[in-house]
């Protein structure tokens, strides 16, 4: 363990726990830190698992010592342009599959880095929460760029303004997660998913996840062309031929990610 994290490798998937239950895994940089340097060593793994142990995801980023003081301001931009923001881009960035399982509360940064993994389960306790409005601070770790493209400007005003919590059957209904279960099987099923992913055809799932986030910022002529490249990368890979093999003598492919 180093940085309040937990990582263990189960097949495939690289699991990281953040382990500061007491604390509801509340976030200070240096978690953050300890995650990026995780997945800066995949060694191998073809999908991600994020958890918490205890019962919640992450409350937040722990903002204890930078409360009050005339060096709060300066403090608190430091950590996110330093430590949390960097993470959050090293996930959107990594070339494997995220899940990330959630029970209890995934608020403030925990929000965010819950909702930047590529599959988020729920358990049926769980619920979202973007609080910062009560404290007089403003949504940060991406959310204002992720909440409207996830759920809509009107639902993501409703989040950030209102500071309400948004309970794991809700976030489904807006389609901000991908399923919620029961919470006594959350970590099997997360667990489930992410060997799925980590089956599957590992250099292809790692394109779809950047062509996803460039076609979100680009218009259709220029994410098609993405695509094309895309696709000539793929077709060039073991795995395409292993599916194309399987398709063509009707059976189960076997990917090896490479």
């Amino acid at each position: 363990m180093a940085g309040d994290i937990r990582v263990q490798r189960n097949g495939d998937v690289l699991g990281i726990t953040l382990d500061r239950p007491d604390r509801l895994n509340a976030a200070p940089p240096a978690m953050f830190d300890a995650i990026r340097d995780a997945l800066a060593n995949l060694d191998g793994a073809r999908a991600v698992l994020l958890s918490g142990a205890g019962r919640a995801f992450c409350s937040g980023a722990d903002v204890m010592a930078a409360l009050g003081g005339d060096d709060a301001p300066a403090m608190t931009h430091a950590a996110l342009t330093n430590h949390y923001n960097p993470t959050l881009q090293a996930i959107a960035e990594l070339p494997v599959p995220v899940v990330s399982a959630v029970r209890g509360a995934a608020a403030g940064i925990g929000c965010s880095l819950a909702l930047a993994s590529d599959f988020c389960v729920a358990a049926d306790d769980a619920y979202f929460l973007q609080a910062f409005v009560n404290i007089g601070l403003v949504p940060d770790g991406g959310a204002s760029w992720m909440l409207p493209r996830l759920i809509g400007r009107a639902r993501a005003a409703r989040m950030m303004m209102l500071g309400e919590r948004v309970p794991a059957a809700t976030a489904l209904d807006w389609g901000m997660i991908h399923a919620v279960v029961d919470g006594g099987s959350l970590e099997d099923e997360a667990l489930a998913l992410a060997r799925r992913l980590a089956a599957g055809p590992t250099v292809a799932l790692g394109l779809m996840r950047a062509n996803l986030a460039y076609a979100l910022d680009h218009d259709y002529p220029a994410a098609m062309a993405r695509e094309a490249e895309a696709q000539r990368t793929a077709r060039a890979t073991s795995d395409a031929v292993e599916g194309g093999t399987a398709f063509l003598t009707k059976r189960t492919p076997r990917f090896t990610g490479a």
